[in-house]
């Protein structure tokens, strides 16, 4: 019994001595929600007028690079009065009330993985700019949180395969229902290749390198990411029928940006491909990493057939993907 006192009173002791500055461990329960889904934390009063006419024109805007109009995000309005229990548990969070003009981004507040993103004024023009003054940073924040969490979702069961490491040598992390496909490639060229079949057709993620000169940041730059991902497609990726291959969709420009992956200067293209010769096409990203190290670009591009259906989730899987790329 003097034993059991004992070890009591030391670990007592041990707990006391770890919060002896009085801050307490805060525990909060796990968040909830589907993928691209944002909780609108906004009185009934502002959702109904032009404040959420433009919280909807940002975070419900069409995604660039689809066949067809798909918002960024899935909204569910919460009047603030019942943001109570359960509804706290939102993982993605956009607060818009009256108050001093501010903008603020929390993490983990009631719930884990969370991302409250709070915009206040004084009155109805006030909040609107404080909207328009903070989209990209309300947007990069929650895109930011969601994939963080599909990687973390994604963890749970990653493939084994060594390939694009000893291949390239880089890290990319991908859930083991990806295979990876057989290919025409030979292991010197360096084009690697992970396929997901889904009920309605696949997803597709490839993987090759190209020399820094192999693109030049000019007025060019589209025309020059064509040439090159259409040659790539045609030698190898082949389509169902003898001469087919993917290519760009001509009809519609691809959409460019600048990004950042693994700290590194990044392309970031959104645009459709098509079959040549066969009536296939899909939405298509890709990112061209700047490995100034090795002199090259890693290039990622995933691709997806997905006929009749939705396909904003499938994009935002295989952008989670290749934003896992760490260079070794």
């Amino acid at each position: 019994m003097r034993k059991i006192i004992l070890l009591v009173a030391i670990v007592i002791t041990t707990f006391s001595c770890n919060n002896s500055d009085n801050k307490s461990v805060k525990i909060v329960p796990d968040s909830a929600g589907p993928f691209n889904k944002v909780a609108i934390v906004v009185d009934n009063e502002l959702w109904n007028n032009s404040v959420g006419e433009t919280i909807r024109a940002l975070m419900a805007q069409s995604i660039d690079g689809l066949p067809q109009p798909e918002p960024m995000f899935s909204l569910s309005q919460i009047p603030i009065q019942v943001f109570t229990g359960f509804a706290k548990n939102n993982r993605s969070i956009l607060k818009v009330e009256l108050g001093e003009a501010s903008f603020k981004i929390e993490r983990d507040v009631y719930a884990r993985p969370q991302k409250i993103v709070t915009v206040s004024g004084k009155d109805i023009a006030e909040i609107k700019a404080q909207i328009a003054k903070n989209a990209a940073k309300i947007i990069e924040a929650i895109k930011a949180e969601e994939i963080r969490h599909k990687q973390k979702q994604m963890s749970k069961s990653l493939s084994r395969s060594k390939a694009i490491q000893e291949s390239l040598g880089i890290n990319v992390s991908f859930p083991s229902y990806y295979r990876v496909a057989n290919t025409i490639a030979k292991p010197e060229d360096k084009f690697n290749w992970i396929k997901r079949d889904i009920p309605t057709g696949y997803t597709n993620v490839v993987f090759y390198e190209l020399p820094l000169s192999a693109i030049k940041k000019n007025d060019s730059l589209v025309s020059q990411i064509i040439k090159t991902r259409d040659s790539i497609g045609k030698k190898y990726i082949p389509g169902p029928v003898d001469g087919s291959y993917m290519a760009t969709e001509m009809a519609y420009a691809p959409h460019v940006y600048e990004t950042i992956i693994d700290n590194k200067p990044t392309i970031e293209v959104k645009g459709l491909w098509d079959v040549k010769k066969q009536f296939m096409s899909g939405p298509f990203i890709m990112y061209l990493i700047e490995d100034k190290v090795n002199d090259r670009y890693v290039v990622a591009e995933g691709f997806a057939f997905a006929p009749s259906v939705s396909k904003r989730d499938y994009v935002f899987e295989m952008e989670s993907i290749i934003k896992s790329i760490r260079i070794d």
